[in-house]
């Protein structure tokens, strides 16, 4: 269960009315006083005893100063009551509300640009416009979403993704169409995403990504010679966001001269190709690892392979 944290609504409080007292979004405007920090802690508490969630998601200002003690309470309770369930829980917050490594940090409608060295998550939509249904939505693209989701993970992050269903409940059909069509691409590559860790490095590529909230349109799409990096064991995943320009892929991470993969490159393999195809043929040099991809080899994973594929190096 996900709950999302407010910092308004209905409440029952000794001599208080039925809704918390205003405050303006601006907190130097109007600081939240003792009794108003007091109702907060209760109620976030109360959700946490009367719906066990597993993860709270806190919206922003509450990483205002005066709720610094209130925060490590409501921590203290959660992680608390998390032992007593003997079940793993989450914080997530924006800005500076917790100290690194404390709870996850979430980035809105963003990414970060560089890895980061403690987990974190951004939280976007299928939609740049709207969170929830409307008649006019501007959807993303869904290989920009799927491309995202790798960029993303490879920097140590996880990706929280919004439908918007109708009033009545029902999924529209373009966001039907969307999130199979990430399944699909998923079901093929999933293992160089699902349980994996970040590399030594998250990346390498000629495309920018801003870093920030609020700024998941502010670069061009990726391309071919866009890779994104992930470990689990002694593999390494590369994948590919795009179509190479020929059949040699091109790593200058694992170049012999950078040093960042020391150990000897045993085989490379495509992911989704089918059983019995052969490793791809490599070649490691003081400049670059070029493999050499065949298109007919690239073609047999289907077309998801357009979108990004992935290569899984063993050492």
């Amino acid at each position: 269960m996900v709950l999302r944290g407010w910092l308004a609504g209905p409440v029952r409080c000794a001599g208080s009315s039925l809704r918390w007292p205003e405050r303006s979004s601006t907190p130097q405007d109007h600081a939240p006083d003792d009794a108003f920090l007091d109702d907060w802690l209760h109620r976030s508490c109360e959700v946490v005893d009367r719906y066990e969630p597993q993860l709270f998601w806190f919206d922003w200002w509450i990483e205002e100063a005066p709720f610094a003690p209130y925060l490590r309470e409501f921590a203290a309770c959660y992680d608390n009551r998390a032992s007593q369930w003997n079940r793993g829980v989450a914080i997530n917050y924006k800005h500076r509300a917790f100290p690194d490594g404390a709870a996850v940090f979430d980035v809105e409608r963003g990414q970060l640009d560089d890895l980061r060295d403690t987990f974190w998550q951004t939280d976007t939509s299928v939609s740049r416009n709207s969170w929830g249904y409307i008649d006019a939505h501007d959807y993303k693209p869904v290989t920009s979403i799927l491309h995202d989701l790798v960029d993303i993970v490879s920097k140590h992050g996880a990706l929280l993704l919004n439908i918007g269903p109708r009033a009545d409940g029902t999924i529209p059909e373009a966001e039907i169409t969307m999130l199979p069509h990430l399944g699909a691409w998923l079901a093929v590559n999933g293992q160089a995403i699902y349980g994996t860790r970040p590399w030594k490095v998250f990346g390498e590529g000629p495309t920018d990504v801003v870093g920030g909230s609020f700024n998941g349109t502010k670069r061009v799409g990726f391309s071919g010679s866009d890779i994104r990096f992930m470990t689990r064991g002694d593999t390494l995943y590369a994948t590919v966001l795009g179509v190479p320009t020929n059949e040699i892929t091109v790593i200058r991470s694992l170049r012999t001269h950078l040093a960042l993969h020391r150990r000897p490159i045993r085989e490379v393999t495509l992911v989704g190709a089918p059983r019995g195809t052969a490793p791809l043929a490599w070649e490691r040099t003081g400049d670059a690892l070029q493999i050499t991809i065949p298109e007919p080899v690239r073609r047999s994973v289907g077309k998801i392979a357009d979108e990004a594929f992935v290569l899984r190096i063993r050492g």
